[in-house]
């Protein structure tokens, strides 16, 4: 029938115009990352300063503090929000990781989409 397909059709292209307004949800994901660094003497508050000046769009840091290892070690853990189609994790902790004199290595303690 003719008419019922033309009202159809009619309806599916005020849905479609409709859903196209709304804006798209940005996926984002909050990670937790474990910083390690090498020893009791290394300079946490500027390893903390160096993972800082990483900047990337569509990446955000968040608190930090730092948690005792063992031995005198403190790790530092710091939260980031990032979205997830503009930033890689992989990346953002290759980047973290280039300071090597100070980070040995940099582990994902949480992930939250």
């Amino acid at each position: 029938d003719a008419e019922a397909a033309r009202i159809r059709d009619e309806r599916l292209k005020a849905y479609s115009d409709k859903k196209s307004k709304k804006p798209a949800l940005i996926a984002k994901s909050s990670i937790l990352l474990d910083v390690k660094p090498w020893d009791d003497e290394t300079d946490m508050k500027e390893m903390e300063k160096l993972v800082r000046t990483i900047e990337m769009d569509g990446l955000l840091w968040g608190a930090s503090k730092l948690v005792p290892v063992g031995y005198g070690i403190n790790k530092l853990q710091i939260m980031c929000v990032i979205e997830d189609d503009k930033v890689s994790v992989d990346l953002l902790t290759e980047k973290i990781q280039e300071f090597e004199d100070f980070v040995q290595s940099v582990d994902i303690a949480a992930f939250n989409k």
